[in-house]
Formats: structure tokens, C-alpha cells, sequence
């Protein structure tokens, strides 16, 4: 990732709800001692099942499931692979089994012993379509499972080439397969337990999760015994608890307070180029079925002004849901600022400025960074080339929801994550029909994509993913806008570790 190296060295340009919620609770407000660490979060913890229902698969909520729960594989800072659970994985030369080996002396938060056995249950609950795991087809292309000590062998039911992959990625946690069957999902809920470095200690739903390190854990004990997430979702709240000194460290804030804060005695801050991409879904819906409509919007879009004007230069332009870095990313794929392009593809289906397309665009306020400034932004552009769309406000929930149903307007904005750099989860899940994560169903994409989930040679997967990319942009079904640059805004006796996923964990954290 070369590309995120050489962002993150250059110089850049130099009261909510869960606070309310908070103070009620008679949590003390004030960052604690040395042993004690404050986030204040930009989402609440709706779930504590990691590998179930909407939430799961939201990439801004990995951050707390890592501090509590581990992945089958973990991954690092850089993006690159290493053990987690399983110290060693890999598939059989004709690819029709594979092989785990499990780590040995892990324990739960309950004190009970970390066994193969957990992760069988977890496989087989994450296949199970009656489980609710948002990404079961993936992890039902794999069964007839085989324990023989700490080694675990399966056959591959249908082959997925990206499988190990996504072991280090959405729903790819281990649970208590003993505890789960005894307390049931509503006692998970209440009292989740995981083999992460910390233990959930105290949880208010929409307001804070207090943590507290886990003297048995396997890996290296963090440095703060007790972390309190608030979870504040308004950005200028955010920005408050953190200049007020309430909050240690918070992160996705407005990038000119970013740029007025780290300036400030006793703040420091870390901006690096992540994996999360700004988009607008579009739904083959009303006038987004007409080619030249979806084309128009796209070419109408200034997103380097975007990028300069709101977000102070934080932020790379993009034309495909692939980023540098990722295995199926191709430069070569433009799709230009060009307004005059886009009066003339409006004017071939019958509109202009004194006749313009409408329709409802959705949007987050203050989820991501100017989210809602760069959709005014947008809307603005459209106008003046004969689009006219309405802003609807909705949280974060509520995308994940109509998403979920096909119910999306015929344009949402979304940031799409994808720290594991497959094209399978970019490009491929969000604009494959049958993927619960697209909305996109045209026939003529699903052929294209289909044969790609299961491809064995993996230039020819990889090749094939960039002829998809291509076609995708010629075709307007989606409009990538930029790839993300992560603010983070921290005390400055504090060191944190930023890593290129957008993960922003607790464990992470140490004094400087």
C-alpha cells in the first residue's frame, strides 16, 4: 500500500444524545488517570453479536468488536495478515479441503478454556442461513468439519477464493459455543463475553461501553486497564468532548477542526489515507433505470474541488470502488468532470435546467466528515446541469436497514469499507443483485460478477474484476466520489497507532 505511505507522511493541510445519556448515568465525565483511557465514538454499539444482523457488518463498529472479541485471523496496521485464533490456514492443492490450526492456551472472559470446538461452532453458526449472518454465503461454502487435537479440517463445499481473507473481516469473530448455548442470545446480549484483550464491564445502550482489561488474555496486555467509549454522534460534540479534555481521543471530525485542534497545546493527530471509499449508491429505480441520467450525475460531480473546498485536501478522487492498493485497482478506469457532457446526455433524454430529472438523494449527517456538506455540494452541481434532488437525512441504522430491503432511494451516499483489499469486497458485493449489500440488480452485471465467486485461476479472477470495474463505470451504475482520509485527534501524552482499515482500537493506544 505504498500509495497510503506516502499520503500519511506528506503534509497536510495544515451536546449529543450518548453525552446526554452519559452524565445521566453518573459516569464521571472527565478523562480518568493514567490507567484509564476516553474515546468518544461517532456510533453506538447496537449489538454485542458480532457476526449477526446489520450492525455486523458496519466496518465503523469493528473497532469496538476487536477490543472485546478476535478474529480467525487478525490483521495488522498495514493491512497485512497474521495469526489469530488460528495460528495456520490454507487450502489442500486441488483447493477441495483446508486446513486450521488453532491456538492453545487462549481463555474466555469467563475463565473457561478457548477450544476447537468454539471454532467449529462459529463456522457452522456463520453458514447456518437461519443464523441471521449477513454474510452467510460466504461461510456456507465450506462444512464437514474434522477435529483431530488443535487442527481442524473442512471440506469446500463451493470454493471461495477470497475465504481466508474474510476470515480477517466482517463476522469473522469467534464466540463461546458453550456459554452461547447455555445463557441464548438475549443473555449474550446482557453479558457477551470474547477472548479479546478487554471484557465488557458496564454498557448503556446509546450512550458509553466501559471495558476492562482482561488479566487473562493471550496476546500482549494493553496499556490502559479501564477504556470508556462514549458514543457521541454528533461530530461538533465530538470536537467539544475532545478540546474540553472529557475525552482523550476522538476521531472523524470536521477536517478544518482537525487542522484548529492538533495546532492546540496538548492535542496531536494523526490524518492517513484508509480503505473506507465515499459513494452514492444508485437503486435501479425511476430515473436511475435511464443510462444517461446515472452517466450525467457522474460526469456533473467536481470531486477534487470537493475534496479541496470541504475536506481542506483529505481525500483521494475515485472512479471505481477499487483504491490503490487493492488487488483489482485500475488507474486507467476515468470517469471525468465534464457538466457539459452531462447537459448534453440529460438533453438526449428529454431534460435541462428548465426541465430537470427528480429524485430523492439520502444521507448521513456528521457519520463521516462533511457527508452532508459534500451532498449539498452535489446537489448544487446537479442543478446546474439539469438535476434537481431532494436531501433526506437518515442515520446510519436506518441505511443498513432500507439497504437491507431494496427500499433505497434512487441515490445514497454510503462510505464502503474494505481493509482486506479483495475486489470480491468492493466491487463485488456491492454491486452483485443477490448480495444483501447492493441494490444494483440489472442481469447483465450479475452474469458478469457470478462466475467471478467462485473463479479458481486468480489472475483471471483479478483480470476479470477490472473488466467488471470498467464496465460498472461506462455503464454509471454506481458513483465512487473519494477514498477517505481518517482524522484522529488525541491527547498529545498519548501514542496511537492508526490503522489503514480505519480501525480505531482501544488496544492501539498507549502513553507516548
Amino acid at each position: 500500500m505504498t500509495e497510503f505511505t506516502s499520503l500519511s507522511r506528506r503534509g497536510f493541510l495544515g451536546a449529543s444524545a450518548g453525552l446526554t445519556a452519559l452524565l445521566a448515568s453518573g459516569l464521571p465525565v472527565l478523562a480518568q488517570d493514567a490507567t484509564s483511557l476516553t474515546i468518544a465514538y461517532n456510533l453506538p454499539v447496537q449489538s454485542w453479536d458480532p457476526t449477526t444482523g446489520p450492525a455486523a457488518v458496519n466496518p465503523a463498529l469493528q473497532s469496538v468488536y476487536l477490543a472485546v472479541f478476535d478474529r480467525y485471523i487478525a490483521q495488522n496496521p498495514d493491512l497485512s495478515f497474521g495469526p489469530g485464533l488460528l495460528t495456520d490456514w490454507g487450502f489442500n492443492d486441488d483447493k477441495s479441503k483446508i486446513t486450521m490450526t488453532v491456538r492453545e492456551g487462549v481463555k474466555w472472559h469467563n475463565g473457561a478454556d478457548f477450544t476447537p470446538a468454539d471454532i467449529v461452532w462459529s463456522l457452522e453458526r456463520a453458514g447456518n442461513p437461519e443464523t441471521g449472518n449477513p454474510m452467510q454465503f460466504v461461510w456456507g461454502k465450506i462444512g464437514n468439519y474434522v477435529v483431530d487435537g488443535n487442527v481442524i479440517t473442512a471440506d469446500v463445499l463451493e470454493f471461495e477464493p477470497a475465504l481466508f481473507k474474510w476470515m480477517a473481516f466482517l463476522t469473522a469473530f469467534v464466540l463461546p459455543k458453550d456459554y452461547y448455548t447455555e445463557v441464548g442470545a438475549e443473555g449474550f446480549e446482557t453479558a457477551p463475553i470474547g477472548t479479546g484483550p478487554y471484557m465488557v464491564d458496564a454498557f448503556e445502550q446509546g450512550a458509553y461501553v466501559r471495558l476492562k482489561a482482561f488479566d487473562g488474555y493471550w496476546g500482549e496486555a494493553p496499556a490502559f486497564k479501564t477504556v470508556t467509549i462514549k458514543f457521541v454522534t454528533d461530530a461538533a460534540s465530538r470536537v467539544a468532548e475532545v478540546e474540553s479534555g472529557n475525552s482523550d481521543i476522538t476521531t472523524n471530525m470536521p477536517y478544518e477542526e482537525y487542522d484548529r485542534l492538533i495546532a492546540k497545546d496538548g492535542l496531536s493527530g494523526e490524518a492517513v489515507p484508509i480503505t473506507d471509499i465515499g459513494m452514492l449508491f444508485l437503486n435501479d429505480v425511476g430515473p436511475m433505470l435511464d443510462k444517461n441520467v446515472r452517466l450525467a450525475a457522474h460526469h456533473a460531480i467536481d470531486k477534487q474541488l470537493i475534496i479541496d473546498r470541504l475536506l481542506r485536501g483529505y481525500g483521494v478522487p475515485l472512479s471505481t470502488l477499487e483504491v490503490p492498493g487493492y488487488a483489482a485497482y485500475d488507474d486507467s478506469i476515468k470517469v471525468t468532470y465534464d457538466p457539459e457532457l452531462s447537459k448534453k446526455l440529460l438533453a438526449d433524454s428529454g431534460f435541462s435546467t428548465d426541465n430537470p430529472v427528480k429524485f430523492t438523494i439520502q444521507t448521513t449527517r456528521g457519520f463521516k466528515p462533511k457527508d452532508y456538506e459534500m451532498i449539498q455540494a452535489i446537489v448544487g452541481m446537479w442543478r446546474k446541469v439539469g438535476i434537481e434532488a431532494e436531501i433526506e437525512v437518515y442515520e446510519i441504522a436506518k441505511h443498513y436497514e432500507l439497504r437491507a430491503t431494496d427500499q433505497l432511494a434512487p441515490a445514497a451516499f454510503y462510505n464502503w469499507g474494505n481493509s482486506i483489499g479483495d475486489p470480491s469486497t468492493s466491487t463485488g458485493f456491492a454491486m452483485f443483485g443477490p448480495s444483501p449489500h447492493s441494490v444494483w440488480d440489472s442481469e447483465d452485471l450479475v452474469q458478469m460478477m457470478a462466475p467471478l465467486f467462485s473463479e479458481t485461476d486468480e489472475d483471471k479472477r483479478i483480470a476479470g474484476y477490472k473488466a467488471v470495474s470498467k464496465y460498472i463505470a461506462e455503464q454509471g451504475y454506481v458513483i465512487p466520489l473519494l477514498q477517505y482520509v481518517m482524522p484522529i485527534v488525541f491527547k498529545s501524552d498519548l501514542a496511537v497507532t492508526p490503522y489503514t482499515s480505519g480501525d480505531l482500537l482501544p488496544q492501539a493506544v498507549s502513553k507516548s
